[in-house]
């Protein structure tokens, strides 16, 4: 099924540009300004809508947020057409409630590619609200009697067990979900960054912010959003009260708790997966350990036991062959014992070989090796745990329930 595309553009050039560009898999329809687009978006109710920012008359902002406020068009996906590649201005594009942004002149593969994930984006929103909404009521109904720091305290003693990122995600929706806000949160890991949000699919454009933002400050406000910030986790507040001033001051105070019990969980997650990664390595040394250790002792068994038969014959047949050499008594009994002394030093000396004795060398370096890395976490997990005792204690004085 073709994915439906509504272009609003005053820029003739850029209509051609994309119908040449997604003419083959999607259907385009065209409006070449604000008025005329609002009305197509409301009548044909595309799939997508692609919108300049600057255009006579309404420009795309005001644009993007009379469709965003019309029941009918405010779950199409927006993506803003802009020669404007700041963040001020993504920022102002997101504001008003545009789900991706794209910067004039742009490639085809890149339009292309931005159109897919959008249509993917919508889709998975689609499917989500349903069980989000379910979700949403049922922890509304479940926490209703829960002061803001005792569900705090709920949260915390939540995480304890949680050993996935996704499960984490859940428990601090489920925190959210009573106070009617819409959040997006970011774990930011080593191993790569993990986006989840409470009430639809993550667009692009969050993702975007999100990552530019991470370094900045602890908070970071624009307009009714909130962006905190921590070492480990940000979050996105997307609907903050921003008219009611005590709620707006109430929630600020109360988030970083949340965030703070958040952010040293994710730190825990990090250790316990360096942890689970340096035990496969030990469980490999051994391994190598016991392949090593069986291969080398057969190969040096049956090395000396032939070499060990091969003497034995050979001493045998000189024993045989001596007499039959016409010797005095006394030289016959020099060289045979000559040659039984040489042969019993020979099998001294193969019953140890150099070669085993370097392969037991490398072996037990790599062992020592993993074991000093192994201890080396372990020690930064055991002050983790300290820091996070100390801190629930802290926290457990400061917290008045009454």
């Amino acid at each position: 099924m073709l994915t439906s595309v509504l272009a609003i553009d005053d820029d003739k050039l850029i209509h051609q540009i994309i119908e040449k560009t997604l003419t083959d898999n999607n259907q385009v329809s065209h409006a070449y300004n604000g008025e005329e687009g609002i009305k197509m978006a409301r009548d044909t109710h595309p799939d997508i809508i692609l919108l300049d920012v600057e255009m006579p008359g309404i420009n795309g902002f005001e644009v993007c947020s009379k469709l965003k406020q019309q029941r009918a068009t405010q779950d199409i996906p927006i993506m803003f057409l802009s020669s404007r590649s700041s963040l001020e201005e993504r920022i102002k594009g997101y504001n008003s409630g545009a789900d991706d942004y794209i910067v004039k002149p742009f490639e085809t593969e890149e339009l292309l590619a931005r159109i897919k994930v959008l249509h993917q984006y919508k889709k998975q929103s689609q499917s989500l609200k349903q069980d989000i909404e379910q979700a949403q009521n049922t922890a509304a109904i479940a926490m209703t009697d829960y002061s803001d720091m005792g569900r705090a305290m709920r949260y915390v003693s939540q995480t304890y067990g949680v050993k996935s990122l996704t499960r984490l995600s859940e428990c601090l929706f489920e925190f959210f979900s009573p106070l009617n806000l819409n959040v997006v949160t970011a774990f930011w890991f080593e191993s790569g960054n993990e986006f989840f949000s409470n009430n639809s699919a993550v667009c692009p454009l969050e993702k975007e912010l999100m990552l530019n933002a991470k370094e900045g400050e602890r908070f970071i406000d624009f307009g009714s959003r909130t962006i905190i910030n921590y070492p480990n986790v940000s979050l996105l507040v997307k609907n903050m009260p921003v008219d009611d001033a005590p709620l707006y001051g109430r929630y600020k105070d109360l988030f970083p708790h949340i965030l703070e019990a958040t952010n040293a969980k994710l730190g825990t997650l990090e250790l316990h997966n360096q942890l689970s990664e340096q035990a496969q390595q030990i469980t490999k040394t051994f391994e190598l350990v016991d392949s090593t250790l069986r291969a080398q002792l057969q190969s040096l068994y049956n090395n000396s036991k032939v070499s060990v038969e091969l003497i034995e014959t050979l001493y045998q047949r000189f024993c045989d062959t001596v007499p039959r050499l016409a010797l005095e008594s006394d030289q016959e009994e020099y060289i045979l014992g000559s040659v039984e002394e040489t042969v019993e030093s020979l099998r001294h000396h193969l019953t140890v070989g150099d070669e085993i004795q370097s392969s037991f060398n490398e072996v037990m370096t790599y062992l020592d090796h993993i074991m000093k890395e192994r201890e080396k976490i372990l020690e930064r997990l055991e002050q983790e745990q300290q820091r996070e005792e100390i801190n629930e204690i802290t926290s457990q004085d400061d917290i008045e329930l009454f």
